[in-house]
């Protein structure tokens, strides 16, 4: 090494014994440690030469362009760990299913929408691929077929889609949050239903939402203050009374969900068209509290939500 640095003329030694061995004085060996030293950070032989030689020489630079391409080494091997994980997670039987898997990576990486679509339908039943690089690619996704395909491929893949979607719930990101709990609604099973009502206590009002409407067409008693939030808001406000007839199956809970909705009505600070929305929600909660709800709201001030109300109970009547 030390005869390379003298041929590049990094190291040139002081003098030469009488045998012709070469000789460092102690600043020649000072500058050999500087090299070393340099080589440590990553430096080329070149770039070192440029740093000891060159005046008025700025360090700065030179480390911040090592810093750049230290984190593009180190994105670039994660990648490469990432890669090597899942394809290992998926079990190849022989290098024909690891070559498959790595295909299948790929495609669903490609800047091509049909090839990431082809590549979801083909996972459930072609080259099985590891649940976490199927929840990376639905989080990650924004075209709306694909994003349905890859939704139904985690359907179908096992109970971990559930605790690796419940992730992407805590994003910064407005859409990963939204799509995180889309995932989570499609998906069958206990780990994935725990996760929504997980998902109710969130900040997020879109994700409480999603996670609302699916819960109250499962019957889930917990999702009734969120699904009386949006109509109130009126957001998706159709489905989420929908939900709430779903939920007054018994009278007990029809009784409360009533209860509820009039509640809200009563509230000084909600608005006429909040007032009508709650009106119409009363439509689908069968039992006498909501029935005499409405009679007491065809009276109402608001000549809408009494036209409304009115209407309703002639509906019921009828019924």
């Amino acid at each position: 090494m030390l005869r390379h640095y003298e041929s590049l003329g990094l190291v040139r030694p002081s003098g030469r014994t009488g045998s012709g061995y070469r000789e460092y004085s102690r600043e020649d060996i000072r500058r050999i440690f500087h090299v070393e030293s340099l080589r440590s950070l990553g430096l080329s032989l070149r770039e070192i030469g440029r740093a000891l030689d060159e005046p008025g020489f700025e360090p700065s630079a030179l480390v911040g362009d090592l810093i750049r391409r230290t984190r593009e080494r180190i994105a670039a091997e994660t990648e490469l760990l990432t890669r090597l994980r899942r394809i290992d997670a998926a079990g190849p039987g022989g290098w024909e299913d690891v070559l498959q898997a790595v295909a299948l990576l790929q495609a669903l990486g490609s800047n091509s929408a049909d090839a990431r679509q082809r590549a979801a339908l083909s996972s459930v039943h072609e080259t099985a691929v590891p649940v976490e690089a199927l929840v990376e690619a639905a989080l990650s996704e924004t075209d709306t077929n694909v994003a349905g395909a890859l939704r139904w491929a985690l359907a179908r893949s096992g109970d971990d889609a559930a605790e690796l979607l419940a992730e992407g719930l805590g994003s910064p990101v407005a859409a990963v949050r939204v799509r995180a709990v889309q995932a989570l609604t499609e998906l069958p099973g206990d780990a994935a239903a725990a996760q929504l009502r997980h998902a109710l206590a969130s900040p997020d009002f879109v994700v409480r939402g999603y996670a609302a409407l699916a819960l109250g067409t499962q019957g889930v008693a917990a999702a009734v203050p969120t699904l009386i939030d949006m109509v109130v808001a009126g957001r998706n406000d159709t489905d989420a009374a929908d939900a709430l007839s779903v939920l007054a199956g018994d009278t007990a809970t029809a009784d409360r969900i009533a209860t509820a909705l009039v509640g809200r009505l009563a509230h000084d600070t909600t608005a006429a068209p909040a007032r009508g929305r709650l009106t119409q929600a009363l439509a689908g909660i069968p039992g006498t509290r909501a029935s005499r709800a409405l009679v007491e709201l065809s009276r109402d001030e608001d000549r809408a939500v009494a036209l409304t109300a009115a209407y309703l109970l002639r509906l019921r009547e009828a019924r």
